[in-house]
């Protein structure tokens, strides 16, 4: 018993270490970018006196990041769990899209101000380094490849080359909106949308027309070789 009351505040010690040193980790990658920030930055940024802590903690930067993205991809895919299940129609295109984008904009929500998670993941996903990292973990929870899999299922019949334009499009539509609405919120600026909410429909509507548009491309279109 007594073994156990000393190892209590122990671990907890433990606990709230890392924690600091990833909400550190998050806020300097989406400041400066991931290359800018240095382990030894983020240890003195977090208040510790080991240089080595980060290191100490998590290992190579690549595990930091991806502790960041499990820190914040396990709520926002509660969230979706929960959505796919009211899904009344299976065939409604715009259902599997308020699936796909507002789980990610009520976490942001969430988290209160200021927020860097969206930046964050600009950061990751622009970055060829480690934009595998998001995808990984996004993927690792069924209900997003559910949401995905029933949305490219309700798509109107285009080459698959135009859907993969438009998966890409999507993806950065979504990251980009975030990023440039918590950036704004942070230095005060003002927002097209009101609130994240009204952001999220905002980006439903842009990415059902986006998923919808008619396709021009000539089956005859060579592919792109760069």
């Amino acid at each position: 018993m007594v073994t156990e009351v000393g190892r209590r505040p122990r671990a907890e010690q433990v606990g709230a270490t890392r924690q600091q040193i990833l909400t550190t980790a998050e806020r300097l990658f989406a400041e400066r970018g991931l290359y800018a920030v240095s382990n030894r930055q983020i240890s003195a940024e977090a208040g510790q006196g080991n240089n080595a802590a980060v290191g100490y903690h998590f290992g190579t930067k690549a595990d930091l990041v991806r502790a960041v993205v499990r820190r914040h991809t396990a709520p926002i895919e509660a969230l979706r769990r929960a959505m796919v299940e009211e899904v009344a129609d299976p065939t409604d295109l715009r259902a599997w899209v308020d699936c796909l984008v507002r789980p990610v904009t009520a976490h942001l929500a969430s988290l209160g101000d200021p927020t860097w998670f969206a930046r964050f993941g600009a950061q990751v996903t622009t970055d060829p380094a480690f934009r595998g990292i998001m995808a990984e973990e996004s993927l690792a929870d069924p209900s997003l490849r559910r949401v995905l899999d029933r949305l490219h299922a309700c798509l109107p019949d285009v080459p698959d080359a135009v859907r993969a334009d438009r998966a890409h499009m999507v993806r950065h539509l979504v990251v980009q909106v975030c990023a440039e609405r918590e950036r704004a919120l942070a230095e005060g600026s003002d927002t097209p949308r009101r609130t994240w909410d009204e952001a999220a429909t905002g980006l439903v509507d842009a990415i059902t027309g986006l998923w919808t548009a008619p396709s021009t491309t000539s089956s005859a279109t060579p592919p792109a070789t760069g």
